[in-house]
């Protein structure tokens, strides 16, 4: 099952919303700011990635800026900042099967379906 981590108020994840429904495949929508992946649900999305935890960080959040940039995290540690303040997290992301992909530009997730 194709699954995508959604912000409705992204426009960038809504342009992945849409990339999916034209596909005309099935797939499941995670609001993952109220239904907040576990620590270890994000440890497996990274791993499909293929990426670090902090290449997943929206740096830009003022949140980063005020609690985070300043400190040396481990990747863990990483993990644990993103369930806590899930809008750290870089949206949207697309999972299918053993891969994932970032959907930025949303034309990414044509490579994973």
């Amino acid at each position: 099952m194709i699954k995508i981590y959604h912000n409705p108020r992204c426009r960038k994840s809504r342009e992945g919303l849409q990339l999916l429904e034209k596909s005309g495949k099935e797939f499941e929508i995670i609001k993952y700011l109220e239904d907040i992946p576990t620590q270890k649900e994000l440890n497996d999305i990274i791993i499909k990635l293929g990426i670090s935890p902090i290449q997943l960080v929206r740096k830009n959040e003022i949140i980063w800026k005020e609690k985070f940039k300043a400190k040396d995290l481990s990747e863990q540690e990483l993990v644990k900042a993103m369930v806590d303040y899930p809008k750290l997290i870089e949206r949207p992301i697309v999972v299918h099967n053993h891969k994932a992909i970032i959907g930025r530009p949303s034309e990414k997730i044509l490579t994973i379906l």
